[in-house]
């Protein structure tokens, strides 16, 4: 997560069928002195329908047979569906089992999920689940992949090759706000995810398994208004290789985007309603003259105002991270349940529109919401380790209209299979009656 005092934010006084088969009667018939002399009949060949031999005809069937197990990810690809996705934290000690997880997921019908790393126990627990799978290489290991190509293949030997296309892993994430932070990383991310793909490329996955980093807002050098967003001078020379990397290869620009700390970093005078997409004068962009009645739109436009002013104007910028936590320490008042509801609740509503920015009203906005759980493990301020949507029993925590985990509810993936096996069963009884009609 970002610091707080990257922050740039306005403040609360700103202004702010199959053909029809015809049947001919044969012509009545004429007198004898009437009917034409009888003229030599050409032979021709009689035409017969092409048919397959008996034996072959059951291969349709058989193939519709065996095509209803199959989980139907096989047959298509989607690297995020629809706008809505969440991150699945997991420093705590009191979480449920990985299965139990996705069963989680499945009952909120959230189908984007994004990991920080590649625990193996999670991705036997995501196999035929249907849900798309981002998962992360830390900032530990970037330094070895970045130096060593062969690193870059085992990892993806050990960590993609057995699990997909079984486990629907559609990015793999290198490091975590790297750029900006307080590391020596910088000069190795690109190095890193150029062989990351490079050994995805080597086992024919490149085109299906986007690779990608996100940032925080400490890239950014303004940030406020939102037409004056440009990145920080100093971090162009590991910036530009990489975001000519994404515009080569499609991938999105990745931001984690908190207007619960720019809230945090002066309540003073950032008026909380802005932050929480509840219902505000907004601000006015004088140079575009858009108006913004929320932080969060005006921070991905100022997203979008940087890469313009980089030279990648057409790159899509997707939420990596967001959220609001429901507690904290004395020192953060803006932690609170109410706050942390309202505005997950607006955020959802506002993705479930499937609209764009002011700045990019075409370009429908995506995000992960951080965090699936509160994790207890956490280290830092106490509003770190609540950000959960769900309590560890599976529960809701915060009433947003998902479902938690219920006895009596049956695991979404046996209706998802249901569903597709009904599909492929009608299909193939249009081909059997199509077969039998010949």
């Amino acid at each position: 997560m970002p610091s707080a005092s990257s922050k740039v934010a306005p403040r609360a006084s700103s202004n702010p069928l199959l053909p029809r088969r015809h049947s001919l009667l044969p012509p009545p018939s004429l007198p004898a002195h009437l009917s034409p002399s009888p003229s030599p009949r050409r032979k021709t060949k009689k035409k017969t329908p092409m048919m397959l031999p008996p034996g072959h005809r059951r291969l349709p069937l058989l193939l519709c047979f065996l095509l209803s197990f199959f989980p139907s990810h096989v047959l298509a690809f989607h690297s995020f569906v629809g706008t809505y996705g969440v991150n699945y934290g997991r420093i705590a000690d009191n979480l449920p089992p990985p299965t139990e997880v996705v069963r989680l997921l499945q009952m909120a019908r959230i189908k984007n999920v994004r990991i920080f790393d590649s625990d193996h126990s999670v991705l036997d627990a995501f196999r035929n689940s249907g849900l798309n799978l981002a998962i992360a290489i830390p900032n530990g290991l970037v330094k070895d992949i970045a130096a060593n190509p062969s690193k870059a293949m085992d990892w993806v030997n050990e960590n993609v090759q057995p699990y997909y296309p079984s486990v629907r892993i559609v990015a793999v994430i290198v490091g975590n706000e790297i750029l900006g932070g307080s590391g020596d990383l910088a000069e190795a991310l690109y190095a890193a995810v150029v062989n990351v793909h490079d050994a995805l490329k080597a086992v024919r996955l490149s085109s299906k398994i986007e690779v990608n980093t996100p940032h925080s807002e400490a890239v950014f050098g303004t940030s406020y208004p939102p037409s004056a967003g440009t990145f920080r001078p100093d971090l162009m020379v590991y910036l530009k290789p990489l975001l000519e990397f994404f515009s080569r290869t499609g991938a999105p620009f990745y931001v984690n985007a908190y207007p619960f700390l720019a809230y945090m970093s002066d309540p003073e005078h950032i008026d909380v309603n802005y932050a929480l997409m509840k219902p505000n004068a907004g601000i006015v962009d004088q140079k575009t003259n858009l108006h913004y009645d929320n932080m969060f739109e005006a921070q991905i436009d100022a997203t979008y105002a940087a890469l313009e002013a980089a030279g990648y104007a057409d790159m899509e910028v997707r939420v990596s991270e967001t959220g609001w936590s429901s507690a904290g320490d004395a020192t953060e008042p803006g932690a609170t349940p109410e706050n942390a509801r309202t505005y997950n609740f607006n955020l959802r509503k506002r993705l479930f529109l499937r609209k764009g920015t002011p700045y990019r009203p075409n370009r429908v906005v995506r995000a992960y919401i951080f965090a699936l759980f509160n994790e207890d493990l956490k280290t830092g301020p106490g509003s770190e380790r609540h950000f959960g949507l769900f309590k560890p029993d599976g529960s809701v925590s915060l009433d947003l209209g998902f479902k938690g985990l219920t006895s009596s509810a049956p695991p979404a993936k046996e209706w998802m299979v249901r569903r597709y096996s009904a599909t492929m069963i009608l299909w193939c009884t249009f081909i059997f009656l199509a077969l039998a009609a010949t």
